[in-house]
């Protein structure tokens, strides 16, 4: 492996102990809290007067928002973890298997969705765009060991019209 892929598996690893994640972690749990008390209170309100389609509609949601939440706040504790040295990386990697970071997406097109009370529909995007957040702190921190790492942030586009100038000589 090239200097360059040591100190960018190191800077993943910083990165996953520094302020960012952090930050990360406390956005995560607060959502997690916010959205179990809207779902509690203002939500079970709201619900009870939706449209037929709607209705059902959110309650398949508030499965998918309440297992995606959990998901991320079962991984950043899981992280956490691993960066209080509470746990071993094999631990984590073991643990981190059961956890799904991926799927859950949503239908913005279902019949209902526009229906569905603003601050739910607010808490699925917020819900969301912190999934993909976290997927991507994931990936960076616990891709395999031997990927190759390009030199000088190539592309892997750039690298392939690279070698194909190469083998045809342009």
């Amino acid at each position: 492996m090239s200097e360059h892929g040591l100190n960018t598996v190191s800077f993943a690893g910083r990165a996953a102990a520094s302020s960012q994640f952090k930050a990360l972690y406390s956005e995560g749990m607060a959502l997690v809290e916010e959205t179990a008390s809207y779902l509690d209170g203002p939500g079970r309100a709201a619900s009870k007067v939706l449209p037929r389609m709607a209705s059902v509609l959110y309650a398949a949601e508030s499965m998918r928002l309440t297992t995606r939440l959990m998901q991320m706040a079962s991984w950043l504790l899981l992280q956490r973890a691993v960066n209080n040295g509470e746990m071993s990386r094999d631990q984590v990697m073991s643990e981190k298997s059961k956890v799904r970071l991926d799927g859950f997406n949503v239908d913005r097109n279902a019949p209902g969705w526009g229906d569905l009370p603003e601050g739910f529909r607010d808490l699925v995007e917020r819900s969301l765009r912190l999934q993909n957040r976290v997927a991507l702190l994931d990936r960076e921190i616990y891709r395999p060991t031997d990927t190759t790492v390009l030199p000088d942030n190539e592309n892997s586009v750039r690298a392939q019209l690279n070698l194909l100038r190469t083998a045809f000589g342009n």
